[in-house]
């Protein structure tokens, strides 16, 4: 449908209960975006739903709206646990995205009797345990923790009405597929699913026709396209120049945020030390940092307290920054549809938002795999030569002689480090840490005499 021929609508036209328009009002939106106005009434008249939209366009509105309409007749203030049964399950890929989804539940419920939690890797599962307990109608969990609690015995998922699938598309990129099929057979065949994504993949229209019945398919935007308000760009510059030219972007743009992509947990460590060193605030989240200190990052960047934040692609999905001004790739993704979900950060809602790429001669494969995903062609911009000042290619004092962003990755066909994988791995429960004994080979008693060994071998004379 093309969005251009949609009537302009008002919230309080898509037959929403006066709570929940009171609670949107609070946030200041009167008019739907696109995908909610479609996706909306669908959702109420319980149909099953395929729904893509550009990343920033109100996805999790879409489906959150109309989910609490669907539940508003159960709602209830009671005390009891057994009155507040999970009648609906969200499911996301990654932490942040799942808190950025509780996140929009909490303001779109506030006033209706709804009790809603999120739950996810990374913390001790025995504190989200108390809010499992005592009952909730809305869970938001990633499919890892989730089995863990089902695991532990701590919620049943036999009365959920709604499932939705949040990114979908990334969940099957990091392997959740087999976590899904397991989650599913514990659910109720009688369900609306939604599924929702910034992209499409033959891949998810196969996971539609197994688990979705007669779904109604939306789109507002070209399959897998970057938001029209991002300007894009690409800078040719090899991997030991890469630092000065970053920084002299970020000079000479004089912006208060940047968010900065890597491939490797390692690169962005290493690249947010740097840019402290050149007198940049900076910080970086990935998979080797704790939940705490990963939110501690975020809030930061939001609250301007760091300038730029480092990022790999587990947190392309999910961050959500109102007005974040520029984006840059100081290494692209090992995967074409990563690139939309980076840049996507920037330009969401309306705004406009500018993405620059750093290529080296070893990333212009890349590059072509990205236009061929976008159909368009980037020119190629040869970086000035003042960028060949850099000392960004010396390791740290206290990094490994070899860092991942080494200007050795240009040559001798070495092969970049593997890309972040921390959430990428299938369910596994969690196992019995094993004995000091059994981990390691057990060394001999400090006090006890060696034993003598003949020589068995002797040099003739």
């Amino acid at each position: 449908m093309d969005e251009t021929s949609l009537p302009k609508l008002l919230f309080s036209s898509l037959a929403l209960d006066p709570k929940i328009l009171r609670a949107i009002e609070e946030t200041g939106y009167t008019e739907p975006t696109p995908i909610q106005a479609q996706a909306i009434p669908h959702v109420i008249a319980g149909r099953d739903l395929m729904a893509m939209a550009q990343t920033g366009t109100g996805k999790t509105a879409a489906f959150t709206l109309p989910m609490l309409q669907r539940l508003l007749p159960h709602a209830s203030s009671s005390a009891s646990p057994a009155r507040h049964p999970i009648r609906a399950l969200i499911l996301a890929p990654t932490r942040e995205l799942a808190i950025q989804v509780h996140e929009n539940v909490v303001t779109y419920s506030k006033h209706v009797p709804l009790r809603t939690t999120v739950v996810y890797g990374g913390t001790d599962i025995k504190a989200q345990k108390p809010a499992l307990m005592g009952g909730v109608e809305i869970l938001v969990a990633t499919p890892g923790r989730l089995l863990d609690h089902v695991e532990s015995k701590n919620l049943q998922l036999n009365q959920v009405q709604v499932l939705i699938l949040d990114e979908a598309d990334r969940m099957l990129d990091m392997g959740f597929m087999p976590d899904l099929k397991r989650i599913l057979a514990l659910l109720p065949k009688q369900r609306q699913t939604l599924l929702f994504s910034a992209t499409f993949s033959e891949d998810i229209k196969k996971l539609a026709q197994e688990f979705l019945v007669d779904p109604v398919t939306v789109e507002t935007a070209r399959r897998n396209a970057a938001g029209e308000n991002i300007k894009q760009s690409v800078l040719m510059v090899e991997q030991h120049d890469k630092f000065h030219a970053m920084v002299e972007l970020i000079r000479s743009r004089d912006v208060k945020q940047v968010l900065i992509f890597t491939r490797t947990k390692l690169s962005a460590a290493h690249v947010a030390k740097q840019l402290e060193r050149s007198g940049i605030p900076s910080d970086a989240i990935h998979g080797d940092k704790t939940q705490q200190e990963r939110i501690k990052a975020l809030d930061a960047f939001k609250a301007g307290t760091i300038l730029a934040l480092t990022a790999t692609d587990v947190a392309a999905r999910g961050l959500d920054i109102d007005q974040l001004p520029l984006v840059i790739n100081f290494e692209l993704p090992m995967h074409a549809e990563d690139y939309v979900h980076r840049i996507g950060r920037t330009g969401r809602a309306g705004a406009l938002g500018e993405a620059i790429s750093l290529i080296d001669s070893d990333e212009v494969r890349r590059l072509v795999e990205i236009e061929k995903l976008l159909n368009r062609k980037f020119e190629r911009v040869q970086a000035p030569a003042s960028t060949a000042q850099s000392n960004y290619h010396k390791p740290l004092k206290a990094a490994p002689s070899r860092s991942p962003t080494h200007s050795s990755h240009a040559h001798h066909g070495h092969k970049s480090a593997p890309v972040d994988d921390w959430f990428s791995k299938p369910y596994e429960p969690s196992a019995a840490t094993p004995k000091a004994a059994e981990a390691r080979p057990s060394a001999p008693a400090p006090n006890k005499p060696q034993r003598q060994v003949a020589a068995l071998f002797r040099s003739k004379s």
